[in-house]
Formats: C-alpha cells, sequence, structure tokens
C-alpha cells in the first residue's frame, strides 16, 4: 500500500461526515481537479482486513448507480488507511428527514425505488449490507432524485455467521432480541462465582441473511412518511413495537381465515385487499395513523417479525405509484369520484343530443 501525504495530492474541503469508523472528507485531487470522498480508517481501531475488505467489497461489487463505489485510490498515513469513493455533494438523508419541509410522499417513493434496486444488486452478488439507515444514505442532488446507499463497513456474505449484537435502535432485527438479556447479564455485577458462570456464557450467533436489509428499508420508508420513528427499539419491552406486534399477530390470523375460506368479498383476495378490510375493524396501532392500507400491506412484508417469512427489498417496487398516504388517497378518489361524474354527464347528454336528433329525423 502506498504512503501518502495527503496534502500533496488533494485539497481537502470540508468534514462530510464523522462516526466510530472514522471520518470522511470531501476533497479535490490536485491533479485531476475531480472531487472525491476521502474515507479514513484510524490505523489504532481498524485491522487493515477490515479495511482492504470494504475498500474492495465498494470498489468491485457496487455497480449500481444508487450505490457509492471506491474510485481506485487506496493509501496509508502514519495515522490513517485512506480509500476514495463518489462524493455526495448535498449531504445525506438524515439531513433532509430533520429539516422542515420534511420528505414528500413522491420523494419518499423515489428514494425508495432506488434502494429496492441498490440492495436487491447487492444481494444478487451475495451480499447483505446491515447497517441501512439515514446517515448512510447520500444525495447527488438537493431533491433525492438520486441517492446512493454507503458505507460497507458492515456488510458481509450471505450465509456467513456474525455475533448477535443487540443495539437500542429501531433498525437493530427482533430476532437478535435474546442477544439483549445476554448482554444485561453479561453487564450484572453479581457474586464471583455467578460472575464466572456469565463468562461461561456462549456467545450468540446468527446467519447473515438478506431479511436483515428488508428490515432496515422497512423501518426507513416509515421514517421518510412520518419523520420519525416507529418504535425506539424492536424488543417487546418497547411499548411502540409491542403494539405493533400485536397487531400483526390479529392482522396475520384474520388473512390466515380469509384465505382459508371465510372471505365473502367480490374483489379478488389479495394482501392489500385484505388489508382494507380489515382496517374497519383492526385499524394499525397509533403511530401509524395516517398510513395508507396499500403502504401498511408493504410494510407488513418488510417488517415482518419471523425472518424467514419477510418480504425482499424488490417487493417495494409493486406498491410505487400508488398512495402511501391516507390523504393522498381520499383526494385521489375525490378525484376519481369527479371524473367519473364528469364522465356520466357526458354520457347522458350525448344520449339526449342523439335523442332529438332521432325525434328531428322522425326517427323513434
Amino acid at each position: 500500500m502506498s504512503k501518502l501525504k495527503v496534502s500533496d495530492h488533494f485539497q481537502v474541503v470540508k468534514l462530510l461526515g464523522e462516526g466510530s469508523y472514522g471520518k470522511v472528507m470531501l476533497a479535490v485531487h490536485r491533479k485531476r481537479g475531480t472531487p472525491m470522498a476521502l474515507k479514513f480508517f484510524p490505523r489504532q481501531s481498524t485491522s487493515l482486513t477490515s479495511f482492504l475488505r470494504e475498500y474492495n467489497l465498494s470498489l468491485s461489487y457496487c455497480t449500481h448507480p444508487s450505490l457509492t463505489r471506491a474510485l481506485g485510490i487506496f493509501f496509508s498515513t502514519p495515522s490513517y488507511y485512506v480509500f476514495a469513493q463518489q462524493a455526495g455533494l448535498y449531504g445525506d438523508l438524515y439531513s433532509v428527514i430533520v429539516s422542515e419541509d420534511g420528505v414528500d410522499e413522491e420523494c419518499v417513493q423515489r428514494v425508495m425505488a432506488q434502494l429496492s434496486g441498490a440492495v436487491t444488486h447487492l444481494h444478487s452478488l451475495g451480499f447483505v449490507h446491515r447497517d441501512i439507515k439515514p446517515e448512510n444514505i447520500f444525495l447527488c442532488d438537493s431533491s433525492c432524485r438520486w441517492v446512493k446507499l454507503g458505507d460497507f463497513g458492515l456488510s458481509r456474505a450471505i450465509g456467513s455467521t456474525v455475533r448477535a449484537v443487540w443495539y437500542e435502535s429501531p433498525f437493530c432485527t427482533p430476532e437478535v432480541q435474546p442477544a439483549k438479556k445476554a448482554q444485561m447479564e453479561r453487564e450484572w455485577e453479581g457474586t464471583e462465582e455467578e460472575m464466572e458462570e456469565m463468562k461461561e456464557m456462549e456467545d450468540l450467533w446468527i446467519t447473515v441473511e438478506p431479511c436483515i436489509d428488508s428490515w432496515a428499508l422497512g423501518v426507513l420508508g416509515y421514517c421518510l412518511l412520518t419523520c420519525c420513528f416507529p418504535w425506539e427499539e424492536s424488543t417487546h419491552d418497547d411499548r411502540g413495537y409491542r403494539r405493533f406486534k400485536e397487531w400483526f399477530d390479529r392482522e396475520t390470523e384474520k388473512e390466515e381465515k380469509m384465505r382459508a375460506g371465510e372471505w365473502t368479498g367480490e374483489e379478488e383476495i389479495d394482501s392489500y385487499t385484505i388489508m382494507k378490510e380489515n382496517q374497519r375493524d383492526n385499524p394499525p396501532p397509533s403511530q401509524f395513523e395516517g398510513l395508507s392500507p396499500l403502504v401498511m400491506t408493504l410494510f407488513k412484508e418488510l417488517l415482518h417479525p419471523e425472518p424467514k417469512h419477510r418480504g425482499s427489498p424488490e417487493e417495494i417496487l409493486s406498491y410505487l405509484g400508488g398512495p402511501w398516504l391516507m390523504e393522498t388517497e381520499i383526494e385521489e378518489k375525490r378525484k376519481a369520484d369527479e371524473a367519473e361524474k364528469e364522465a356520466r354527464n357526458i354520457r347522458e347528454g350525448a344520449g339526449v343530443e342523439e335523442k332529438l336528433i332521432r325525434e328531428g329525423r322522425g326517427e323513434r
């Protein structure tokens, strides 16, 4: 690996982001004159293996337009490992969500469509991102017409095993809830004998599967629509998640009964039809108030508590174009009713005119 002095080859413009991994700086290559993001990893806390893993994954596999790609430049300094990647010049999605304007429904669907394609592409190559959140989605323009998913430090191959780590976040999947109990037990201060027993506890391991990203996309979609999170953590200790799980279980039970032959409606039976019918006597929990049956059907797929039954990111594409907010659905229905009324008036007017013409001709 080349050893370079950053200032000799790059003009550093500003800090773009900072986290536990290190920092990202916006820079301009002195010879090429091109802007790029330099990602700095502290050598004291970063193994060369993990640095090269992220660099090579970003360079070789992130070929989708909505994945942030490395630029083929990597080097070291006395304090950091560094590689260059495409720069999101307009910040990240988090800054848009917390802004006064928020994100409109059309923009939400536009962002989710791009991320669906990016994550599906990554999965097709055998990798799971494992860290989808607003701070890792970068903007290539101010209107979110082009976004890029980045930060592949936690990405791993599908089927590999990793230590289950619980953290207090709505993006943490419910299947790692047992790790919370184990973590709390490890931190518990007991007698010397009890502490020895705790040390002998085996670590919990989980298999890396695409459903991890599906869960994160579901939480992200909710966050974009409402500018808040559906719950603080996805465990039964959290009131918001517990209400969602109770609603989900009732919804699943009703769907199973309908599919078993108890459905008496005339419409074709599908998840959306069932959701719309069920909202009368099984309304979603209060934090989902204002969201349409269409997007609730999508959330029911992506936020399935059982990982093996969770929908794929590609399913998002089936829900685009329809109303994701109740106010949009009501407005679309009003416009449709007006259009139908106008069409009916035209048909009736045409019928009267035809009758008058026939009468003028002496026809009956």
